[in-house]
Order: structure tokens, then C-alpha cells, then sequence
């Protein structure tokens, strides 16, 4: 930690860092400009980057240039134990590398403190019409995941500044925004901003309380865990300034999405968004979480929000401690950091959305941008009106209907509105379809206590939404098994069924395999939803039900009013709720003398855990960049789902077939998320999305959707792990070949890795969303993006060239793509290398960040590697 510019914060036994004296004394003034993210940086720069790097470091925030390199220190890593598990197993793998080559294993530990929350696990086989719906699916999840949990509880003990969450607590994100996240820090005497990465897209959550909170792959994740910086260049911050206030009956998902699609139109791809404004300054800190879940169906990497009144009120009603609260404030009216100081901030682009404009929306039903206002549902094709035949589902049946995920449970006030249309649905006489599966999966036990303190947990259990977990469930894809007789229908009649659920995805294919297609929408609505039991229904207008008194009942006549929401929060969310729950799970923990190998005891025929293969066999050796066949060549808008499924696992793909080899039942399959810790199952998930479309399998003169690919020369078409198998055996090394936000979604190691072991040694693609591309080159695959106006059509690629390329590897170089078609045609097409930094450079040339860290740490240890 440096000393220069180091003072004591004012009232306090505390110093800090007064970025402002460095960045005026470069250039006096130049803070006042400054946007909130750049504050943050500087602060950052100013007490830990290297003293000979600093002027240069900060004059790349105060000139807004791009041409250097600088460092970023984040205080935590945040994991869940999907990806988290998965970095851990990466770990665990390189001490093993670490003995063979000599090192001592015992010193291969996380620097920066880690926190691990068990939270992506949990399937909802018990929806939330069974009463005892949490112990059975918690039961099934302990049963399934044995192996997995077996590992988290060794690297409990196993690693240093390792936190375990154990399973059953909440969701990483909700439990950061209540309780871990303490905005400021005071630690060594010194007060600091809260800052992070975590292994998941949805990271920004925090954003909201002013926390610079990015997510990364658990890659990059490793890197910031083992003490590397991470190495960035300024953003793009783009200020987002918000006006006028919400219409009456418009909730926080209701703006999101409107946001998600205006955002995305204005392409605000990576940047760092600052929102602010009479707009931003009114909504509630559970409302700023809303938006800043959403950050990567943006496409953006942070949506932070200014530290203000609100941000207090919050920590104060979320049980935070008084003398941290007094902190929080203290400290950003010093250092700069409140709200009212950044009146000055300059932006390079400033956007404008009016929230009076918002109406009632949804998404839909494939993209999480594809807004979708609920009154033009039936205009648009979508719904219509159809009339229920006895003892069938209609066509457009919601066979889920979940209240799930951070986004929105994490928000009060989109909570108490689903409880109370749910008690007016209910004094009307109003009943969920039979054929809907529901359930309600908050990301915090509060949400238990207040729902319960408010009366309403049992009206919401009355229409089947009791609670099933509390845990990332059905945005996650871990929505569970229909009943047999719904699944049947489904597949007998060819219905066209849906999901409606209060989360953040809705890829095809992701929420469950007989949803055909999934719609986003607020609690409330996901509650009428299961009411209306189809997406044919106009929900503005049509009749949900006849009362008791012979009166029809339409939406409007339940839904609540913003009063009373607004009250029932007021009245029933209280800072003892969260207290109850935090406290105990934050314990300090009494100190214990287990000891336990430094090696974890790999078991042999786990399905879930094994010892990864990145320091052996192909992968350490050098890749050529020649004679590269396409594996897959691939339109627009392919996501990381689509390279890595996260959902159930059926019997009749790949990884089903290996894990009946495997001896697992059917029912245990579990999902391919949870099997991600074993290569051998995992590498069976790469493309096995049914609703990949490869261009090159053409079948009958037509492009064939599903997990497929085509053998050349041969020129047969095959499922992809079959073509994956076939290549390796050859060992022909792979190339990629795809359109525009190539890896856009969740931030998923495998999607990644899957590739990579595959053979792929490249990707040239039109565009790379910036998690998927940082995940690539931390598995040694060059990311390459051809020039504006150039792609696979305008080159007439079909997936029967080979490829060369060619070219010195530096940041942001050109390089070349050689095609080599059939007929003996030699095409040369200049690429830009998206190697972005330096840092990107050597952690590729090195083969990827697990191997660049061995490296670094057996010289650093004096052994030979």
C-alpha cells in the first residue's frame, strides 16, 4: 500500500486516500470532471498501483485515453458454486501440477478473500403447491451433489481466505446486496471502496449501492484470486441520465426491460454505464438493483449508481451497523463519492430515457432485449383467444410459472405486489391452472420473514406459490421435472408450451426442455400468468375467472395500488428481518485444528469432480494456427447457452449416454451446471444445445437446428460430440467461425474450456460480448473479429475451407486469415487480433491463466518448470 496522498478521514481513527489531491496536482481541476467510475479507478490507482506507473495510470482517467494499460486491484472475489467450484477445481488441479513439477502445493491459495455461496444447484422437482417443497428439494440437491459439496467442504479447510455460504441460504448476489457488500471498507486503519468481480454475469446487482462490481469468468476470477491484477483500459462511460418518475402501476421490471431494449439499441457494448438524474435520484435502492442485475443483457459491464440518501436508507434497513452506515457516509462525502458531487461529472455520451414513458412489459419470447409491451400481446401474433378444451392444456400453455431470481426478489417492492395480487386473486376465487408448474425461489431468507410478517406468504402459497428454495432456480435453467402426464401431452399434441418467470434469461432452450420458448415479467404478472394458465390471452383485458358473485375478473381488478404496496414495504420489511438472518450466517466461525492434505483425493468415477487436464496431453502443447478446420460456423446472437448448456441433462445426449455409462440413474442426471467440475461430462455439453444452428449441417439442401456438425473432406453430418470425437482422434485443430455478439449471456467458463478441449484454436467472429472473449483467451484461444462490412456471407463460407493464421500476436494487431477453399482458392482476410492488452497477450502465449501462473509461480519459487 502506498503512502503518497494518504490522510485521516475527518471524525474518524481512519485514513484514506485522497485521489482528488492526485489527480488535480496532475491537471488542477481535472476531478470535478471526473465521472463516478473514474473516481473510484483513481482511488484504486492511487492506493495500490505501483508508485512508477501512477501519474501515467491516472492520466489515462483525466485525459479519457485508451493508449495505456492500468491496473485494477478488486478487494473480493464473489463465487457461486458453480463456477466458483469449478475455479476451485482449477486450483486444486494446478497444486497438483505444482507437485508434479516440483513446487510446494500448500502455497497455491487465493490472496484476495473469496466468498463461495452454494446457490446454483438446487432444481425445483417439488413446485411450490407441496407444502413441503423446501426440505424435498433441498433433500434431492444434498443426494445429487455429494460429490461436489464433499470438494467445497475440502477447500474449506484446504485453502486460505476461502468464505463457504453452505447450500439452502440465498443467492450470491441478493445476499452480497443486504449483507457482504459494506460499500466502504475499513481495514489496516484505512477506509477504501467496496470493490469486486464474481463469477457471474449478474455481478453489477451491487452496482446499485455504488459499488464498482464487474462480472468475470471464473477464469479471470482465478487471475484476481491468486493476487494478479487485473489488468483494464479506461472504459467507455457512457452517463444515463433518467427523467420523470414511473406511471402508477409500473414496477422496477417493468423499467428494466424497457431499459434492457433501449440500451441495447444504443449500443452500449462493455462500457461502464453512470446513471443519474431527478429519475435515478427517486427510485428505491431495491429498484437501482433491478436495473444494475441486468447490466449484461445490456450488454454493458457495469450500471453503477451514485451513493446517496437512498443508498443509506438502504444499509439502515437491510440491519447494517450503525457506525458503518455513518461510515459509508462520511467517507463519500469526503472523498467525493456522494451524489452531489458528481454534478460536475462529464461524460463522453450522455443518453436520455423518461420513466413516465414505461408501460406494463414483459420479454420475449427468446431475448431478454426483445421487450414486449402486455398490451400489444395479441397484436403481435402471440397471444389470442382460444377457448380450453376439457382435460387439455391449450396451445401457448405456461407450464412454469416461477417467481425466481435475484432481479427481482431482491426488490421488496416487486415482492409485496406479487403477495398482495395474490390475496386479491384469491378473495375473488381466482385459482392457478392445474397444468402450471409454480414455485417462488427468493434469493434471501428475509424475503421469508417480511412476505410473513405481512400476511402474505400464505396467499401466495394458496395459488401454489410456496416457497421451493432459496437459491438461483428457474432462470438458471434448474426449473426440475414436469409431472409425466403434462411432459406427455406436450410431446403427443406438439404444444407450443411456455414459461413465464421474473428473471433475467429467457434464451431458447435455457429454462426447460419442453418450453419452447420463455417470457420475463414482473412477480405480479408471473402470478396472473399461472392464473390465465397461456400466453394466447390478452392479460389487459381478458377475463382470468367469474367470482363467487357471477362477476368477471380482469387484471386490473386485482392488481394493487402503489400506496399500498408502498405501505405493506413501509410496515412489514424491517432491519430486524435481515438481521435474524445475516447475523447468524456471518458468524465468526471457532477456529479448529482439522488438517487435511493440501491434494484433494480425486474420486476416480465422480461424474462431478475430477482432476482437470490443462497442464497435459495437447493442451500443453503449442498450437499452430494452421490447417484449422471449421467446427461450426454460426449466425448472429450465439450465446454462451448455446456453447454450454446450463440446464437438465436428457438421456439421450452425449453427456447422458456417459453418465448411464457412468452407472448414474436417470433421475440423478442432474444438470450439465453442476457437472461442470468434471472434464469428462462437462466437454459432452460443448454446442449440445438443441437450438444450435450450425450452418454447415445442411441436410437435404436445408440448415438442420440442433447439436450437429459436419466431418470434412467427408462432408457427413453428425452430432457435435461425435464430429468433437472424430477430430481429436485426427488431431485436427479447430476454428470457429461466427456472426455479430458472439458469447453474449451468462459468464460461463465452459463455453470456453468446451472449445478448447475440443481442439478450437481460434474464433473469428464479427464481435465478442466481453466476458465470453476474456474467458477464451484465459483457455488459450485467439479471439479474432474481421473489419467492419466483412463476415462469413460476404465471404461465401461454408464450412469445407481450411484456415491459416497468420501475423505477429500484439494488442489489437491486424493479422491475417487465410482461407484455403476446396477448389484451391487462396482468399487473404485481414483480422483484428482482440487480444485487447498486453497482460492478454502473455496470458495467451502462455497457453491460458492457469498455465501463465504455474510459470510465474515455479520461477518465483526457483524451480525449473
Amino acid at each position: 500500500m502506498n503512502t503518497k496522498h494518504r490522510k485521516r478521514l475527518p471524525h474518524t481513527t481512519l485514513d484514506y486516500f485522497d485521489a482528488r489531491e492526485a489527480v488535480d496536482a496532475i491537471q488542477p481541476g481535472a476531478w470535478a470532471r471526473l465521472p463516478y467510475t473514474s473516481r473510484v479507478h483513481a482511488e484504486n490507482l492511487v492506493r495500490r498501483c505501483d508508485p512508477a506507473i501512477l501519474v501515467d495510470s491516472l492520466t489515462q482517467l483525466i485525459e479519457r485515453r485508451r493508449d495505456l494499460d492500468f491496473p485494477w486491484f478488486p478487494t473480493r472475489v464473489v463465487c457461486h458454486d458453480i463456477l466458483g467450484q469449478t475455479a476451485l477445481v482449477d486450483l486444486a488441479g494446478l497444486r497438483d501440477a505444482i507437485a508434479d513439477m516440483g513446487g510446494d502445493p500448500a502455497q497455491v491459495n487465493p490472496v484476495v478473500p473469496t466468498q463461495l455461496i452454494v446457490d446454483h444447484s438446487l432444481a425445483v422437482e417439488f413446485a411450490g403447491f407441496d407444502p413441503d417443497a423446501f426440505e424435498k428439494n433441498r433433500a434431492v440437491e444434498d443426494r445429487r451433489n455429494e460429490d461436489r459439496f464433499h470438494f467445497i467442504e475440502w477447500t474449506k479447510k484446504a485453502f486460505r481466505n476461502v468464505e463457504v455460504i453452505p447450500p439452502g441460504n440465498g443467492i450470491m448476489h441478493q445476499i452480497n446486496l443486504e449483507r457482504m457488500s459494506p460499500v466502504i471498507h475499513a481495514q489496516g486503519g484505512v477506509a477504501f471502496p467496496d470493490t469486486l468481480v464474481g463469477t457471474d454475469s449478474h455481478t453489477p446487482h451491487v452496482d446499485a449501492l455504488g459499488v464498482i462490481a464487474i462480472g468475470v469468468g471464473g477464469l479471470e476470477a482465478e487471475s484476481v484470486m491468486l493476487g494478479r491484477a487485473s489488468w483494464m483500459r479506461l472504459p467507455d462511460i457512457v452517463g444515463v441520465e433518467l427523467a420523470g418518475r414511473p406511471q402508477p402501476g409500473i414496477t422496477a421490471t417493468d423499467i428494466v426491460l424497457a431499459l434492457t431494449e433501449f440500451l441495447r439499441k444504443e449500443k452500449v457494448v462493455g462500457a461502464y454505464l453512470e446513471f443519474f438524474g431527478e429519475g435515478a435520484s427517486a427510485l428505491t435502492l431495491g429498484d437501482r438493483a433491478t436495473i444494475s442485475n441486468m447490466t449484461p443483457e445490456f450488454g454493458a459491464t457495469a450500471a453503477m449508481f451514485y451513493i446517496d440518501q437512498q443508498t443509506i436508507d438502504y444499509l439502515r434497513l437491510t440491519g447494517r451497523e450503525d457506525a458503518q452506515v455513518k461510515l459509508v457516509e462520511r467517507y463519500a462525502k469526503e472523498a467525493g463519492l456522494w451524489a452531489d458531487a458528481l454534478v460536475t461529472a462529464e461524460y463522453e455520451r450522455v443518453i436520455r430515457f423518461n420513466l413516465s414513458g414505461v408501460v406494463r412489459n414483459m420479454a420475449g419470447p427468446s431475448n431478454p432485449h426483445k421487450r414486449l409491451p402486455t398490451s400489444e400481446l395479441a397484436a403481435r401474433g402471440i397471444a389470442a383467444p382460444w377457448q380450453e378444451m376439457p382435460g387439455q392444456m391449450p396451445d401457448g400453455a405456461v407450464i412454469i410459472a416461477a417467481i425466481t431470481s435475484c432481479t427481482n426478489t431482491s426488490n421488496p417492492r416487486n415482492v409485496i405486489a406479487a403477495g398482495l395480487l395474490a390475496r386479491n386473486a384469491n378473495a375473488r376465487g381466482l385459482v392457478r391452472k392445474s397444468w402450471v408448474k409454480s414455485s417462488l425461489a427468493p434469493g434471501s431468507k428475509a424475503v421469508q420473514l417480511y412476505l410473513e410478517d405481512a400476511g402474505l406468504l400464505p396467499e401466495l402459497e394458496k395459488l401454489g406459490f410456496g416457497i421451493v428454495a432459496f437459491a438461483c432456480t428457474t432462470c438458471n435453467g434448474m426449473s426440475g421435472a414436469l409431472d409425466p402426464q403434462i411432459q406427455q401431452e406436450i410431446i403427443e399434441r406438439d404444444l407450443y408450451a411456455t414459461a413465464v418467470l421474473s428473471g433475467n434469461r429467457n434464451f431458447d432452450g435455457r429454462i426447460h426442455p419442453y418450453a419452447k420458448q420463455a417470457f420475463l415479467a414482473s412477480p405480479p404478472l408471473v402470478v396472473a400468468y399461472a392464473i390465465a394458465g397461456t400466453v394466447r390471452f390478452d392479460i389487459e383485458k381478458d377475463v382470468l375467472g367469474i367470482d363467487a358473485n357471477g362477476q368477471p375478473v380482469t387484471l386490473k381488478d386485482i392488481w394493487p395500488s402503489d400506496e399500498e404496496i408502498d405501505a405493506i414495504v413501509a410496515a412489514s420489511v424491517k432491519p430486524e428481518h435481515f438481521r435474524r438472518v445475516y447475523e447468524p450466517m456471518f458468524k465468526v466461525g471457532v477456529a479448529t485444528d482439522d488438517q487435511v492434505s493440501p491434494l484433494y483425493d480425486w474420486r476416480p468415477q465422480s461424474t462431478y469432480i475430477r482432476r482437470p487436464p490443462y497442464w497435459e496431453g495437447a493442451l500443453a502443447g503449442e498450437r499452430t494456427l494452421r490447417g484449422l478446420r471449421p467446427l461450426a460456423v454460426l449466425p448472429d446472437n450465439i450465446t454462451t447457452d448455446h456453447l454450454s448448456p446450463s440446464n437438465a441433462i436428457l438421456r439421450d445426449s452425449a453427456a447422458g449416454e456417459y453418465l448411464h455409462r457412468m452407472g448414474l440413474p436417470e433421475e440423478d442426471f442432474n444438470s450439465y451446471a453442476t457437472h461442470r467440475g468434471d472434464h469428462l461430462t462437462a466437454q459432452r455439453a460443448t454446442f449440445a444445445n438443441p437450438q444450435l444452428v450450425n450452418e454447415m449441417a445442411v441436410v437435404d439442401g436445408q440448415v438442420k437446428k440442433g447439436s450437429l456438425t459436419r466431418i470434412e473432406p467427408e462432408g457427413q453430418v453428425v452430432r457435435m460430440w461425435e464430429g468433437i470425437e472424430t477430430y481429436l482422434q485426427r488431431k485436427q485443430p479447430l476454428i470457429i467461425i461466427a456472426g455479430a455478439d458472439y458469447g453474449q449471456g451468462s459468464s460461463r467458463d465452459w463455453a470456453a474450456k468446451g472449445v478448447r478441449l475440443a481442439g478450437v484454436e481460434a474464433i473469428a467472429a464479427e464481435g465478442f460480448e466481453r466476458i465470453h472473449r476474456t474467458n477464451l483467451i484465459g483457455m488459450g484461444v485467439l479471439p479474432l473479429e474481421f473489419k467492419p462490412g466483412v463476415n462469413r456471407l460476404t465471404l461465401d463460407l461454408d464450412g469445407t475451407e481450411t484456415y491459416d493464421v497468420v501475423g505477429e500476436r500484439r494488442p489489437r494487431a491486424d493479422l491475417t486469415l487465410v482461407i484455403h477453399r476446396r477448389n484451391g482458392e487462396r482468399v487473404e482476410v485481414p483480422m483484428s487480433c482482440r487480444l485487447d492488452t498486453a497482460e492478454e497477450v502473455s496470458i495467451y502465449e502462455a497457453g491460458g491463466v492457469l498455465q501463465r501462473f504455474a510459470q510465474d509461480f515455479l520461477a518465483s519459487a526457483g524451480v525449473p518448470a
